[in-house]
């Protein structure tokens, strides 16, 4: 494995771990500012709003500079933000730091991603699932901690400084590594911006069900957990923890299933399963039973996405880079507003029928995947 591909890989890995670790103690966070579910979605909804404001910026932003810069600029400067959540002396605080986490990360999932491309390049078979793999590793192991962190009663400060620390560290060396690419000189004879053609509207609604989905399951399953499924708040991360693993797990045997099934039989077979998993944990309240609920659902979820990036980059009559902004830009809306939206509606009724729309969405997405038809 060449040292830009670790180097990468653990970039994904550092900002699932340093995500996870914050939000498996969300209801710390609450508790500490007072806020309700609604109040704590529009907070969330903050951090969306500015990472949509950062993607189309990031992107001149690399043209002008390298994804190497941008990548080492936001992971530094996300990691920097995170442990000043639990100090802000209040609400509007609390929505500013949001924001410019919001920014931070967004900046950070296109950079990255731009790595990973350019790493996946220099190798003769996809490899892009096992960075995503990375990342779900990283929500695994950052879900996990937050569990000891929350049981062993330490404070949202220190643990979340502890962890920060480490993700910094990583990011130093990872630095030296990431792929030199230089300035680019826009060199365009059709426009910057097409229509999506009906493909592409099919399969960036597809990720944005999945994307929606996986947010609200990364962003509320620890409430969930404990007001919900009455779990206890040491055993309540471990939601998230299941979820993690199980998207881990289907990313790293998503390239090779896939080879066999096919494009439209492997959505078809995931959006199934991740209906099956919601619909479970919507059933059964008891805390083991939603753990094993959610490993369903982040199996079901897995490698949906990777398919979706890797139809609209292959697409006929349509350029790579064009074909994949349509659908990462529709995706991403749904894993950033969809938390949001389901604290408003979790404050307006209840979390358990918040979590209903999911399930709905992915009844849609399972659909839509049996509609598809390629387009290659």
């Amino acid at each position: 494995m060449t040292p830009p591909r670790i180097a990468v890989k653990l970039i994904f890995f550092i900002n699932g771990f340093v995500h996870a670790n914050l939000a498996a103690r969300f209801p710390r966070v609450q508790d500490i500012f007072s806020i309700d579910n609604g109040t704590f979605g529009f907070v969330l909804l903050a951090s969306s709003v500015g990472a949509l404001m950062a993607m189309p910026f990031t992107g001149w932003l690399i043209i002008r500079n390298g994804s190497r810069r941008i990548t080492i600029l936001a992971v530094f400067l996300y990691c920097i933000f995170i442990p000043l959540v639990p100090i802000m002396p209040g609400l509007i605080g609390l929505l500013m730091v949001f924001f410019i986490m919001g920014i931070t990360a967004g900046m950070l999932d296109v950079s990255m991603n731009a790595q990973a491309v350019m790493v996946e390049q220099q190798y003769t078979k996809p490899i892009m699932t096992s960075f995503h793999a990375l990342f779900s590793i990283g929500m695994v192991i950052g879900a996990a901690c937050g569990s000891v962190f929350e049981k062993l009663g330490t404070s949202l400060f220190i643990h979340l400084s502890v962890v920060v620390a480490a993700g910094v560290v990583g990011a130093a060396w990872a630095r030296y590594h990431l792929i030199h690419d230089k300035p680019e000189k826009k060199e365009s004879e059709g426009p910057a911006f097409r229509l999506p053609n009906a493909a592409m509207v099919s399969i960036g609604v597809i990720a944005f069900c999945c994307m929606l989905g996986e947010g609200a399951m990364a962003d509320w399953s620890t409430n969930y957990m404990e007001n919900i499924a009455q779990a206890s708040k040491s055993l309540a991360p471990l939601g998230l923890a299941s979820f993690a693993m199980a998207m881990t797990i289907g990313r790293f045997f998503g390239d090779s299933v896939r080879l066999k099934l096919g494009d439209r039989r492997m959505l078809i077979y995931m959006g199934l399963i991740s209906s099956v998993g919601t619909i479970f944990i919507l059933t059964f309240t008891n805390p083991f039973a939603v753990i094993a609920g959610l490993f369903i659902t982040g199996l079901g979820l897995s490698s949906v996405v990777p398919i979706a990036y890797s139809i609209a980059g292959n697409t006929k009559d349509l350029p790579p880079g064009v074909g994949l902004a349509m659908v990462t830009t529709v995706g991403y809306s749904g894993f950033l507003f969809g938390p949001p939206i389901i604290g408003f509606i979790a404050d307006w009724q209840t979390l358990r029928l918040a979590l209903g729309l999911v399930a709905l969405l992915f009844v849609i997405m399972t659909f839509l995947s049996a509609r598809y038809k390629t387009n290659r």
